[in-house]
């Protein structure tokens, strides 16, 4: 099964999916780019991180990560958790999405106040749900996501995506045509469902449960 990576992967995950005996191209369709001088003159106690990139881009910034030392965050992704624990932050509450993440905030801390760190390109579910349950959030913007087009030559059975605006950023030179697009979560699914009816979402927004539905399909196009 030849395969088309939208991003470029981890060492670890980029083996196992040759070991199993998929084909590989891999290309990235966004770059990512720290805002060097964020809007921010103050923090709540309480910090959301939907993205391994805004934690990268707070963590560069010696001001900001300051500001955020002994607070409480809460994320979606494991591995935003792990960045963030790596570097010393208290992780509250991992999500597997920001719609997951937003009905818990609203669930459980109703008349509190949290300080968002994200891109400008982002989705709203945070800032649309926890609003109307009494609870403040403060988007900080601190990094930019830029699309990279990118023309991809020959057939490829599937296409992995791992976020929205990489999905963006392939359809803009690029069809979904007679192939079969895997999305590693609900939100990038959103996307993807945009262009085409052929795609899976992983169980869980991870590597492994990404390779187990690239399986699953295999499993289930051979009988």
């Amino acid at each position: 099964m030849r395969l088309l990576s939208t991003k470029i992967l981890s060492q670890d995950f980029r083996d196992r999916l040759l070991f199993h005996q998929f084909s590989l191209v891999e290309q990235s369709f966004i770059q990512i780019f720290p805002i060097k001088t964020p809007k921010i003159n103050s923090v709540f106690d309480s910090l959301i991180f939907t993205s391994q990139n805004a934690v990268n881009a707070v963590l560069s910034s010696s001001k900001i990560s300051k500001m955020i030392a002994g607070k409480t965050s809460y994320c979606v992704g494991k591995k935003t958790a792990a960045l963030l624990t790596e570097n010393g932050q208290k992780v509250a509450k991992i999500a597997h999405n920001s719609s997951e993440l937003a009905y818990y905030l609203a669930k459980k801390y109703k008349n509190e106040s949290f300080s968002y760190f994200c891109g400008k390109l982002r989705t709203n579910d945070l800032e649309d749900i926890l609003p109307s349950h009494g609870i403040t959030i403060n988007p900080i913007e601190v990094y930019e996501t830029h699309l990279k087009d990118h023309v991809i030559k020959g057939h490829f059975d599937g296409i992995l995506f791992f976020s929205p605006s990489g999905v963006r950023g392939y359809a803009l030179s690029n069809n979904f045509d007679d192939t079969h697009s895997f999305c590693l979560g609900t939100t990038t699914a959103k996307q993807v469902a945009l262009y085409t009816s052929q795609y899976t979402v992983a169980k869980d927004p991870t590597s492994s449960q990404l390779l187990l539905s690239l399986k699953n399909h295999i499993t289930l196009h051979e009988e």
